[in-house]
């Protein structure tokens, strides 16, 4: 077991599958020479040559036509967007291609790529280097939403991503890069099954909390506290993949606490909390005691200043405040 920071264990993640596998190969903007501006490509074009970690030029769309192209013809490509702001300009590609070639040519065709997508705030990057956008792909058919939360899922769910034999999107927060770590098993087989089950970080009998991100972070801070100051205990849900949802890890816990918040760094209007909240109220409606809480940014840009940023993207004492207003309702 080896102790890394969570951009360490993505690093680890790509040069385990760049050695297992010929195919594999990492392309981006600054991804080569310079090893990723949030250094998790470092020293891979040193190892594994120009041909296997290629600088590309600044065009989002094709960087990700050719990534797709390649992935068609027997490829595993590992495209890193520098921002997932910047995936704009690489959607049609994405949505319209990746997503849809396997349904289109009746499963003749398969897809493996990767879109590695570092997101959210917390670094002071400000409105166009800052949001997370995962509910746009969560809504699109053909796509694998991954968001891992630590580390050690970091490097467990890349490789298994890049195992695939369908697109996935691999949403990778920014924040977390240089501020997490944990025990990564680098002897882990490189033959891994992609898993979509989400996992119970936290036991607790009063209110389930979903959750994913860079959240689950926060949300385990907030329970913590609410448990040594109010006895309240928070049962946390991290989904770890937005598509496919483990729905059952969810009811399970419902059925369990009957409460649920669903917290999360996307914009709350309209993101994929409210389906959380709305499959929740269709199929569990029976096991709630409470309202469904919903806990998310505010329908804003995401400011550079600190103090503005925290009005913008849900804060530990944002979290405190509802989560406890829903243990005692």
């Amino acid at each position: 077991m080896t102790e890394l920071k969570y951009a360490e264990a993505v690093r680890a993640a790509l040069r385990a599958e760049l050695a297992a596998d010929e195919r594999v190969v990492v392309l981006g903007q600054e991804v080569g020479a310079l090893g990723g501006v949030f250094t998790t490509t470092k020293g891979l074009q040193r190892e594994f040559g120009s041909e296997r970690v290629l600088d590309t030029p600044i065009s989002e769309g094709a960087i990700a036509g050719w990534a797709v192209g390649a992935a068609m013809v027997g490829m595993r490509p590992v495209v890193e967007i520098m921002f997932m702001d910047f995936v704009m300009l690489a959607m049609d590609q994405i949505v319209n291609g990746a997503a849809k070639l396997r349904y289109m040519s009746n499963g003749q065709l398969s897809v493996p790529v990767v879109f590695r997508m570092p997101a959210g705030g917390g670094t002071r990057h400000g409105p166009q280097h800052s949001q997370q956008l995962e509910s746009w792909f969560a809504h699109v058919p053909g796509l694998i939403v991954a968001m891992p939360s630590c580390a050690a899922d970091a490097y467990t769910m890349l490789r298994q991503a890049i195992r695939s034999d369908d697109p996935v999107v691999f949403v990778e927060s920014k924040y977390l890069y240089f501020r997490e770590s944990g025990e990564i098993d680098e002897s882990v087989s490189p033959d891994l099954p992609l898993t979509q089950t989400a996992r119970v970080v936290r036991e607790g009998t009063d209110l389930t909390v979903v959750t994913a991100g860079r959240m689950v972070q926060r949300v385990a801070e907030v329970a913590r506290d609410l448990h040594e100051s109010d006895g309240i205990d928070c049962e946390i849900i991290d989904l770890r993949y937005l598509w496919p949802l483990d729905t059952g890890a969810v009811a399970r816990s419902v059925a369990s606490t009957s409460k649920l918040a669903v917290v999360h760094e996307a914009v709350q209007t309209f993101g994929w909390g409210a389906e959380i909240a709305s499959w929740v109220a269709e199929y569990c409606l029976a096991d709630l005691d409470g309202p469904i809480v919903r806990i998310g940014s505010q329908r804003a840009p995401v400011p550079f200043a600190e103090v503005l940023e925290n009005a913008v993207i849900p804060t530990e004492a944002l979290i405190k405040e509802k989560l406890r207003e829903l243990a005692t309702y």
